[in-house]
């Protein structure tokens, strides 16, 4: 899975404010969100280690960037322990997180904005959203993976497969966890697309309301 912090800082990277760590499989596109307090070793490993607990199928590996919140002794000496493969990408490449950054704008960007969250409240707001949002990315947005591409002249021809949700590639996969799938179904079940969105929708819009900064030109809204 490759990981990413997205900065939830307005137009300021002065002082404290919120971030989010996005983890996105490349394999079925899959992807969890969780905002963290500030961007602290500690508090990254501690997001990464939530997610991992929530995920229905093995986190296998992890693919950072070469910030400092990423590579540390506290998150080499999990990996190791718990047999997770390291990756990092290349400084100053970003196209070799080229998953996990289309997710920080698609998800993080398009739908939260640009504004400054900088309170234990907008916190929770924040996750709540997230809570919300994992369902409705994982289980009800059909995405098209790319299978190819080839060059004819000056062109790029790219191939996709059937578009499906990260939640039926994870199915055809065979990969889910020991005792995962009837809370999966379950989860899947809980609340219909319609009154997910609009759930999502009102958590959205109370985030707005307590940020610190807002930048109104560039925030996209999610209706």
């Amino acid at each position: 899975m490759e990981i990413d912090l997205v900065a939830h800082c307005g137009s300021s990277t002065e002082g404290h404010y919120l971030n989010s760590l996005v983890v996105t499989d490349i394999a079925t596109g899959w992807t969890e969100c969780v905002g963290i307090w500030g961007k602290g070793q500690l508090t990254v490993y501690g997001a990464l280690e939530q997610i991992r607990q929530r995920l229905p199928f093995p986190l296998l590996g992890i693919d950072s960037d070469n910030g400092s919140e990423f590579l540390n002794d506290h998150l080499v000496r999990w990996c190791k322990a718990e047999k997770i493969t390291f990756t990092r990408s290349r400084p100053y490449q970003k196209n070799d997180q080229a998953h996990v950054e289309q997710k920080n704008w698609s998800i993080v960007r398009r739908l939260i904005g640009y504004d400054r969250y900088e309170t234990e409240e907008g916190l929770f707001q924040l996750n709540r959203v997230y809570e919300l949002m994992r369902i409705w990315i994982n289980h009800w947005q059909p995405v098209l993976k790319l299978t190819g591409k080839e060059r004819v002249g000056a062109k790029v021809i790219k191939r996709h497969d059937q578009a499906r949700t990260p939640y039926r590639r994870m199915l055809g996969a065979g990969v889910i966890l020991e005792g995962r799938p009837s809370s999966l179904e379950e989860e899947h079940g809980r609340s219909g697309p319609s009154a997910l969105r609009r759930g999502m929708d009102e958590a959205i819009e109370k985030l707005w309301s307590i940020s610190q900064g807002a930048l109104p030109l560039q925030r996209v809204a999610s209706g």
